[in-house]
């Protein structure tokens, strides 16, 4: 099931890359060949950088390449060092189960009940936020993985 899911986030990273390229360039191409940029290049860059930043962070803790400090890890031995990379893993699960589970989930909720749309596209708010509480369930599927295969 975890290579499958790192196929589907490394397909899916790889298309909002293309799509993230194709945008800017229209914005380019608008802006200086056509004396105008399109109103909706540079807003849907930006929506599209927020969900592959955060769909990456996901995919990054997936595959054990987050941003990490490695002094302590490096220091300790065997046991102890299985340990503290159960801490850490429980401390990152908890953290998205926190922050971008419950509180992208009600950021999602509260940008539903007040019906905010972008002002570009006008695609509903909710659209481009439900990234947070999507990469917070896979980061906890990854963790869980990672606890059950330790």
């Amino acid at each position: 099931m975890k290579t499958l899911l790192d196929r589907i986030l490394e397909s899916t990273l790889f298309l909002l890359m293309v799509l993230i390229c194709v945008s800017v360039l229209w914005g380019v191409f608008t802006r200086y060949a056509l004396g105008s940029q399109a109103s909706w290049s540079e807003e849907l860059a930006r929506f599209l950088l927020i969900w592959i930043g955060l769909l990456g962070t996901a995919w990054a803790a997936g595959q054990r390449m987050h941003l990490a400090i490695t002094l302590l890890p490096e220091y300790l031995q065997g046991q102890q060092q299985a340990y503290l990379l159960r801490f850490i893993d429980l401390l990152v699960l908890l953290f998205a189960a926190a922050v971008l589970l419950v509180g992208g989930g009600r950021l999602v909720y509260l940008t539903n009940i007040l019906g905010q749309s972008s002002p570009a596209m006008g695609i509903p708010m909710e659209a481009v936020y439900l990234v947070l509480p999507l990469s917070g369930l896979i980061i906890i599927y990854y963790k869980l993985s990672a606890f059950k295969n330790q």
